[in-house]
C-alpha cells in the first residue's frame, strides 16, 4: 500500500540555559491547531526492531503540580481507552479503569 498523505505534527520547545522547558507549541495541521501552547506533553514511540518503547517527556517549569496530577490521570484514562480499541481486552480494560479511579481518588481528583 501506498502512502497517499504525511500529516506532520511538530513541537517546538523553547529551553533555558540549563535546557529546561520554558515553553512547548504544537501544531498538528490535520487537526487544525496552529502553534498552540502547552506546559506538558508525552510521547510514546514503538521501535519495533528492539521490541522497546521510547519515551519523551516534558513539562515547563511553570506546569502546576495539581495540573500535572490532572494531566496524568486523564492520560491514564485515555490510555485504558486506547488499550481497548487496539486488543478488545475488556477484563484487562476494566483494571486499568479501576486504578484510574483509585488514582484519582488517592489524588483527591474526583470531587
Amino acid at each position: 500500500m501506498a502512502v497517499k498523505h504525511i500529516s506532520e505534527i511538530k513541537f517546538n520547545v523553547g529551553l533555558d540555559e540549563n535546557k529546561v522547558p520554558e515553553t512547548i507549541f504544537w501544531s498538528a495541521d490535520d487537526g487544525g491547531i496552529d502553534n498552540s501552547e502547552s506546559k506538558a506533553l508525552m510521547i510514546s514511540v514503538w521501535d519495533h526492531k528492539k521490541k522497546d518503547t521510547l519515551r519523551m517527556d516534558l513539562w515547563t517549569k511553570d506546569m502546576p503540580v495539581d495540573e500535572m496530577k490532572q494531566f496524568f490521570h486523564q492520560t491514564l484514562v485515555s490510555m485504558a481507552s486506547s488499550f481497548h480499541r487496539a486488543t478488545d481486552d475488556q477484563k484487562m480494560t476494566d483494571t486499568m479503569r479501576d486504578f484510574c479511579d483509585y488514582f484519582a481518588e488517592k489524588l483527591e481528583l474526583k470531587k
